[in-house]
């Protein structure tokens, strides 16, 4: 990997360079009406349904995130409250990144361009992006796509803006559901999974692991 040069370096954003805390959101506001032995299913059900709310047709993200929760707690047999969906929704933007982001990037972004392809709507990504203070050659949505990942669409709209192929670049994600299985299937043989512990290491999909995103120099040779 260390001898491959990409012509663009492209990130997941959410769960691989933001902390991404649906999660512990989840148990804050529910605390009072799931058990806490029976929570780590409950936020595993709506990260599920999360991943379903996105592999139809394009709709804001707001709506992804209610249609989730709202399909969850009917699962769960309670009640669905629309202003407490949309509590999540409204939390995202002030998101910051992970604590192992944003030194390494500085380097990274020295010699390479980076850029971040997100589940995001345009009104989101940038508080988040400017949290991590760090340059990015471009920053794309799933609504600049009018397609979500896992859904190859959105990569393909990456790659018509950047005018590059998937020979081109090394995409780097904390997710092999939404980033780096579509990858592989769309022929982007330099790939990173950040093991960050949300999905496990399925290393038949071809990449190389890293514990953080410390980590990326080293891949790189930097």
């Amino acid at each position: 990997m260390s001898l491959f040069k990409p012509k663009f370096i492209t990130f997941d954003c959410y769960g691989t360079l933001i902390h991404f805390e649906m999660g512990e959101t989840a148990r804050k506001l529910y605390a009072d009406v799931i058990a806490p032995e029976h929570m780590d299913q409950f936020v595993a059900d709506f990260a599920g349904y999360r991943l379903d709310e996105v592999l139809g047709a394009w709709k804001p993200y707001r709506y992804v995130v209610l249609g989730a929760i709202e399909r969850t707690c009917k699962r769960w047999n309670i009640p669905f409250d629309v202003a407490v969906a949309n509590k999540f929704y409204d939390a995202v933007p002030t998101w910051g990144p992970w604590p192992d982001v944003t030194e390494p990037l500085r380097r990274v972004a020295r010699e390479f361009p980076l850029v971040i392809l997100s589940n995001a709507m345009n009104s989101q990504i940038h508080s988040n992006v400017a949290n991590i203070d760090v340059p990015f050659h471009k920053v794309f949505t799933a609504e600049d796509a009018q397609a979500y990942k896992p859904r190859m669409r959105a990569f393909e709209y990456m790659f018509d803006q950047l005018g590059c192929g998937p020979e081109d670049i090394l995409h780097v994600s904390s997710s092999l559901r939404y980033d780096l299985m579509p990858a592989r299937d769309l022929g982007i043989r330099n790939k990173v999974f950040v093991a960050r512990g949300h999905e496990p290491s399925t290393p038949e999909y071809g990449y190389t692991e890293i514990r953080d995103i410390g980590g990326l120099p080293g891949v790189l040779g930097l």
